[in-house]
């Protein structure tokens, strides 16, 4: 019975957001293989948080758009869900590839890094880990008290966005922010193929010169069931990302409860001694795939000089 939830959560979290459904009271409905409908059509099987499959009323069931929202509707988040990121630090060695889908799939310049790698060391005695660092999309995010207009928010699935259309550059949010997780755009996005599209906060594209860019964690994607673009793009499946409210999470090769992995790994989250909450969560890098070195390789004098302090 255990394995069959197990599956049936794995299922979910792959096809559930693709399917654009949502149920009522907390239900999460399962596409493909667990829908079913009475002759009428009017009975659906959904899977609560705790793995019981449902029968429910189809009208109790309101269709979610798949598409980014815009404007007001990009404030909201998507119902029901609290999105949550882990990342591995024994799987990282610096290959960059988070860096570059991130910025390939949100129309950056090559020197915008939303997603950050730094070489960290915690005493002289231990060795140095590397460390991706993206946006941490705080429960109590300082970056939100501090806009004066409004254009940096908190959504209910956990999510902090930027909207272009209301940032006037004041750069406050950048100083509020402890993680310095935000970047300013100096000049118009790079040419590409992203043409004639319409601005969402979800995607951050087109962005738009004199605003604040940085990690949104992909709802675009997440509308559609899949994962952000650095989970994808990492080859060593060192970043998850999932939703805490189905205690479920994948880095794009296997599916695992949050909470299994939190505590059986000693999960903890970055200066969450300043009182931000933020929802992004480490594992210490304890059972290393790598040396560190190997994130050294290929580098240029110039690259290397920048890791003097921490070697």
């Amino acid at each position: 019975m255990e394995e069959k939830n197990i599956q049936g959560r794995r299922n979910f979290f792959r096809k559930s957001l693709a399917a654009g459904l949502m149920s009522a009271g907390g239900l999460s409905v399962l596409n493909g293989c667990t829908k079913e409908t009475s002759e009428g059509g009017e009975k659906i099987k959904v899977m609560t948080t705790d793995g019981r499959l449902v029968e429910v009323d189809s009208t109790s069931l309101k269709s979610v758009s798949t598409e980014p929202a815009v404007g007001a509707e990009a404030r909201k988040g998507i119902p029901g869900r609290k999105f949550v990121m882990v990342i591995d630090l024994g799987r990282c060695k610096n290959a960059g590839a988070c860096t570059t889908s991130c910025q390939k799939g949100h129309d950056l310049a090559a020197d915008q890094d939303w997603m950050k790698i730094l070489l960290l060391r915690n005493t002289k005695e231990t060795e140095p880990y590397w460390f991706p660092k993206p946006c941490f999309h705080c429960d109590n995010p300082p970056c939100v008290k501090v806009c004066p207009v409004d254009a940096t928010f908190k959504r209910d699935d956990g999510i902090v966005l930027v909207d272009n259309d209301r940032c006037i550059g004041c750069k406050f949010c950048m100083s509020a922010c402890p993680y310095s997780a935000r970047i300013f755009n100096w000049e118009d996005p790079p040419e590409s193929e992203i043409e004639d599209v319409e601005y969402s906060p979800e995607t951050s594209v087109p962005a738009k010169v004199g605003t604040i860019g940085k990690c949104d964690f992909c709802p675009d994607l997440s509308r559609k069931g899949e994962l952000p673009h650095c989970v994808t793009g990492c080859p060593n499946g060192a970043i998850y990302f999932g939703d805490a409210n189905e205690d479920a999470v994948s880095n794009g090769e296997e599916m695992v409860r949050l909470q299994t992995l939190l505590t059986d790994r000693s999960a903890y989250r970055h200066l969450e001694e300043l009182g931000t909450e933020p929802r992004v969560y480490y594992l210490p890098p304890t059972e290393r795939m790598f040396p560190y070195e190997r994130g050294l390789e290929g580098l240029s004098e110039e690259e290397m000089a920048l890791y003097d302090d921490i070697l």
